[in-house]
């Protein structure tokens, strides 16, 4: 059902296709979180949240580069969810990313991707999800990794790029033991992103970061620009 531009409650558009997406309307229904999956960015606007979810690879030129190692490129789709980005931060609603959608995340705001991480074999999709710890890396402890998990946490893993150049206000919250980011947030904007899945994390510890998301509370008084 697509949701009114009047809606207050907790309803979250995803970003995506919808043949991919199903995990993450399952997991959020799973909450009793009320949610849609569009590929209309003036649609998704209407809700209170975004998800940006997980996928394939960025268009590398969207963040200067040529083509080193990126696979399973979708340029419409990319552009789609930069602009339901760009309306979100404009409306200071909340906005998670979750695997690529964090890679997204950075490289709207003007950082960059490490294309074929040195370590991919440790983070790579091989069939099924990759297992391994994540260390708490904020300088306090005021930050949504520390609030849910503490120093540090087991999480799936299914990636083969990483955040190299951080963009604008952005901060790292947590790091892979071979210093990979795994976690981030912005100074000002209620944006966070992970690079893990937490919609199929087999013991459920994702769904304390999925509520976190949905509890978050939209900002006013932002500056328009990213």
């Amino acid at each position: 059902m697509t949701p009114s531009a009047t809606e207050t409650h907790t309803n979250i558009a995803i970003l995506g296709r919808s043949h991919d997406t199903v995990n993450y309307e399952n997991a959020l229904r799973r909450l009793k979180l009320s949610c849609f999956t569009t590929l209309d960015p003036e649609q998704a606007a209407a809700a209170s949240h975004l998800l940006l979810p997980g996928g394939g690879d960025i268009t590398p030129a969207f963040f200067g580069q040529q083509n080193l190692g990126s696979r399973s490129i979708d340029t419409e789709l990319d552009i789609l969810q930069m602009q339901a980005f760009e309306s979100f931060v404009r409306q200071g609603k909340p906005i998670l990313g979750i695997c690529k959608g964090l890679q997204l995340i950075n490289v709207a705001l003007g950082g960059t991707v490490i294309q074929h991480i040195a370590t991919a074999a440790n983070h790579r999709w091989n069939g099924a999800d990759q297992n391994h710890q994540v260390y708490h890396s904020g300088l306090t402890r005021s930050d949504f990794f520390y609030q849910l998990y503490g120093l540090s946490a087991s999480v799936n893993s299914a990636h083969h790029q990483a955040v190299d150049r951080l963009g604008k206000n952005l901060l790292p919250v947590c790091r892979a033991g071979d210093n990979i980011i795994e976690g981030i947030r912005h100074t000002a904007f209620p944006i966070f992103a992970v690079q893990w899945h937490p919609e199929r994390l087999p013991d459920g510890s994702g769904d304390r970061l999925l509520q976190y998301f949905a509890e978050m509370e939209r900002r006013t008084g932002l500056p328009t620009a990213l």
